[in-house]
This record gives structure tokens, C-alpha cells and sequence, in this order.
């Protein structure tokens, strides 16, 4: 653990690129084990450039990043190395090898672990089977250990990607936009086996994510970034339209959104409808307005 007892304790970040682009400024944010927190806002807000600081992917021109007991910025080579075997990351990609078997593919999160000629060989111990057969469990993927990752559907190799992430033993794990490639349930359900995960291991696990009703529905706390810098951090319950405005900055979107729940629930009131509809149109519009804020200003999604 870190020093004030988080798992990922960042202080004060700021990125900014050869061309001068800003990325983050001042970014600062604790996760501790065992929490489920989503990030979301735009693209190009700064999601992605958090996640790869803090796994040291890439080095931020100011500020501190430490996971667990290692100081991320500023570390060697062999250093972040070290640190990478225990910090998971999960891609939207799934970044499988499509002809080797499931298990083979969730052996991969062993390789960190291993000399580098028994790693070549692709030799893995019965411990490290072990470890890797009770990350498909995790995800009830057991059953398809010997089968090609080829023959997946989508969710299933995003769930092997967790399995492998998992066979790291890590102390965090790091996910960008895991269920952007999905459809609606099999979201649900991958989300379902990264919460899961994160609670029944104590592992401080890092979402970003497009879909606000996953953020909510999942999160034990909600992140949204703009612009470079944490506009919002509190529970789902908290993110309301006065957070969402902030977070999607810039876009007639979140203004949008608000104008028309208002008109909802004005309507809902006057007819004396059920509370039901309206909730429903309301997390429409929410996914609607997450997924493609200039669509909605537009007036696209009615």
C-alpha cells in the first residue's frame, strides 16, 4: 500500500506532448484495493493518458505516481518492468493470439514471471497452470481452456483478456474502454466479471469507460475528466447534470440532456404517469449523450 493506504495514489499529474498539447493537468486520484472506479468524459479528456502513467507506458512531464509500494515516475526500465507484472491492463482490443488455445493465451499473463528461455519455449510450471485454470474460472471460462481463441465470441475473449490479466497476480488492474467493441448485454456481463474480480481479490481496479449507465450501474465511484483535469469524483448517485455538464464541457450535450429530463419529468407530472417511462427515456438519452455527445447537440438521438 501506498503511504496515505491507497493501492494507486497519483498527486499533481501533468502531461503534455511534444507538439504542446496538454493532456493532464494536476490530476490527482487514490484507488484502494478492492475499489471499482470508472473513468469517464470525451475523447481525448485524458482517460487513456492517466491509465498508461500509471502502469509507466508513459512518462508525465510533472507529478507523482505511485501503485502499491513503487514510485511509477521516475523509475528505470527494469524498474517499470518490474512494476508491469503486477499491474494488469486490459485492452478494448482484446489483443489475443487467435491460434493458440484460451489457456495459452491466459498463460501469457505469466510470462513477467518467468526466465526469459522457459518463457520462449512457452514451458510454464504447474503452479502457473494452476494460477491460470482459477482465472478462467473466475470468469466461467474453465470449460473452454483448450479450445483457439478464434472461436470466441466477442465477450468471451474480452473475458479471457481478464483471465489473463488476472493470471499476473496483480495488485491493480487497469481497463480502457473494455466493452466499447460489445453489445449491451455482453457489456453487462463482462462488467460483471471485472466487478466481481475486483472485490473478491481486493484488486484496485481502474475503468474507463464511454457507457455512463455501466459507470453507474458498476462503479463504487465515478470519475469524470475534461479538458485534462478531474471535474468529478464521487458515487454514481452524485453524478447528476450539473456533474455531467462539467464533464462533457464544450458539447451542447449535457446541456441538452438536462433541457429535455426536465421536459420528462414536467410530462410525466401533468399526464400523472408512472415514474417508469421516464426513468427509462432518461437512461436513453444518458447512454445516447455519453456515446456521442455531438450527435445529441445535433439533435440526431430524439
Amino acid at each position: 500500500m501506498t503511504k496515505n493506504g491507497s493501492c494507486i495514489s497519483v498527486r499533481d499529474l501533468r502531461v503534455v506532448f511534444p507538439n504542446g498539447h496538454e493532456a493532464l493537468r494536476s490530476v490527482s486520484l487514490d484507488v484502494g484495493a478492492g475499489e471499482f472506479v470508472c473513468v469517464i468524459g470525451r475523447s481525448g479528456a485524458g482517460k487513456s493518458t492517466l491509465l498508461r502513467c500509471i502502469n509507466g507506458l508513459l512518462r508525465p512531464t510533472d507529478g507523482t505516481v505511485v501503485v502499491e509500494d513503487t514510485t511509477v515516475t521516475g523509475a528505470s526500465a527494469v524498474e517499470r518492468r518490474r512494476l508491469q507484472r503486477r499491474v494488469g491492463f486490459i485492452f478494448q482490443e482484446f489483443n489475443l493470439v487467435d491460434r493458440l488455445s484460451v489457456m495459452k493465451n491466459v498463460l501469457a499473463g505469466r510470462l513477467g514471471h518467468r526466465p526469459w528461455l522457459p518463457s520462449m519455449l512457452y514451458y510454464f510450471s504447474r503452479e502457473d497452470r494452476e494460477i491460470a485454470f482459477r482465472s478462467l474460472e473466475r470468469v466461467n471460462l474453465a470449460h473452454k481452456a483448450q479450445q483457439r481463441a478464434d472461436s470466441l465470441s466477442g465477450g468471451e475473449k474480452q473475458r479471457v483478456a481478464i483471465a489473463r490479466a488476472l493470471t499476473q497476480n496483480p495488485v491493480a488492474v487497469l481497463a480502457d474502454e473494455p466493452v466499447a467493441s460489445l453489445d449491451p448485454e455482453l457489456s453487462w456481463s463482462v462488467m460483471s466479471d471485472l466487478r466481481r474480480t475486483a472485490v473478491e481479490t481486493k484488486i484496485a481496479t481502474l475503468v474507463n469507460i464511454h457507457d455512463i449507465n455501466l459507470a453507474r450501474a458498476f462503479a463504487d465511484r465515478i470519475v469524470g475528466v475534461a479538458d485534462g483535469t478531474i471535474v468529478f469524483d464521487g458515487p454514481p448517485g452524485d453524478l447528476d447534470e450539473e456533474a455531467l455538464t462539467r464533464v462533457y464541457k464544450g458539447s451542447a450535450a449535457a446541456l441538452a440532456l438536462a433541457g429535455v429530463r426536465s421536459a420528462l419529468r414536467q410530462q410525466a407530472a401533468d399526464d400523472d404517469l408512472a415514474d417508469g417511462p421516464a426513468r427509462a427515456a432518461d437512461d436513453t438519452l444518458t447512454a445516447a449523450a455519453a456515446q456521442d455527445p455531438d450527435a445529441m447537440a445535433s439533435g440526431a438521438v430524439r
